[in-house]
């Protein structure tokens, strides 16, 4: 029989140890209470921020260390918060806003899309004035662009299709450049293949020359056409094109022509001393340039000069109606209203090719169109 001392000293044994175990529970609820409050307090603190980032490669401690050193006061716990909940991508990212928690501004790294900027190449601009545009807003390496561009470029210029382009930021040159010119070559591809059935990649650059001129001449969209009609008949006829948007090519994308500049450019651009096309194109071109070169008005204008008070161009048969469309210039304000005094059949017809869907226009048979141009 066990003695009652020894039964009474066992509970108080295993009384001591409950409570012992209870107090350690009790405090390590405690701890982890207090932990979560320090944590929540900690995630909940006010915080500024870029709205775009840059992460760089590296381990999480090492992010960590660069963005403590970036002015954004972050430390071990910050560590630990990402470590469990995900991890963060390197490059450009967006975290779209400057005030915000510290919990945000965690799953913003750890979240976010990359950074994503729009840029325009303008219809008529020239690779040369786009590039240097290109490495001053994404912050790249104007000469690497430069060098990766006359790589990898199939021609001089057109290239790179004019359009609205939204590129992610930390892109490097090479990737920049490539992806441009893939985007380019698939429209390309897709709008020959809807006119012609086939996409020809040499012959179809001759119609990007062809639509770079129309690009620089044309004063809007629905003088294309027309604009395209001259040069047609001009090539036709073996007359030398003699138009000055030719020699906007390069640096030159925005230069007044003057007379010196036909006298002493020796370069394939200047339709004053050589006839036929350029062998490159001049500018980037937007897709309406390649229909109307494609598609001209039927007309037998071999002249057009603009209109000081209309910004508009006046087209002729012959170059006594085109002396005198130059002399009715003479000491009249440029104005540049863009209205039509008076709309003619032509200018009618016109419209019509640019207002038709491709696919439900008759395009002229390949042969035809470079008897024409080449």
């Amino acid at each position: 029989m066990i003695p009652e001392n020894r039964i009474e000293n066992n509970i108080i044994v295993d009384k001591n140890r409950k409570r012992s175990r209870a107090f350690v529970a009790f405090s390590i609820i405690e701890i982890v209470l207090i932990c979560s409050i320090v944590l929540l307090y900690y995630l909940t603190l006010p915080m500024t921020s870029s709205k775009v980032l840059f992460i760089p490669k590296g381990s999480t401690n090492n992010i960590i260390n660069y963005l403590n050193k970036s002015g954004y006061e972050m430390n071990n716990l910050d560590a630990i918060v990402i470590k469990t909940t995900g991890y963060i991508q390197s490059g450009w990212i967006d975290i779209g806003e400057t005030h915000l928690t510290k919990m945000d501004f965690i799953h913003k790294l750890i979240n976010s899309k990359a950074a994503m900027k729009n840029i325009t190449l303008i219809p008529g601009e020239t690779y040369y004035i786009f590039l240097k545009k290109l490495a001053r807003e994404f912050d790249l390496n104007e000469q690497k662009l430069f060098k990766v561009y006359n790589e990898f470029a199939y021609k001089l210029d057109g290239n790179i299709l004019a359009d609205t382009y939204s590129l992610p930021f930390g892109m490097n040159e090479d990737y920049i450049i490539l992806y441009l010119f893939s985007q380019t070559d698939k429209k390309y591809e897709e709008f020959s293949t809807k006119i012609f059935g086939s996409y020809d990649k040499k012959k179809w650059y001759n119609y990007i020359t062809l639509a770079s001129i129309i690009q620089k001449e044309a004063a809007t969209t629905n003088e294309m056409p027309i604009v395209a009609s001259v040069i047609h008949n001009r090539l036709k006829k073996g007359m030398a094109l003699q138009m000055d948007g030719t020699l906007n090519y390069g640096k030159y994308s925005n230069s007044v022509i003057t007379a010196e500049r036909i006298k002493n450019d020796s370069s394939s651009y200047n339709t004053y001393k050589y006839k036929g096309l350029p062998k490159d194109p001049i500018c980037a071109v937007s897709l309406d340039s390649i229909k109307a070169g494609i598609f001209p008005v039927k007309s037998e204008y071999l002249y057009f000069v603009r209109d000081n008070k209309t910004g508009l161009h006046k087209f002729s048969n012959s170059y006594e109606t085109h002396r005198e469309n130059i002399t009715a210039n003479v000491g009249v304000e440029k104005t540049y209203t863009k209205v039509k005094e008076e709309e003619t059949k032509i200018d009618t017809q016109a419209q019509d090719i640019m207002k038709t869907d491709i696919t439900k226009q008759k395009a002229p048979s390949i042969k035809d169109l470079f008897n024409s141009i080449n």
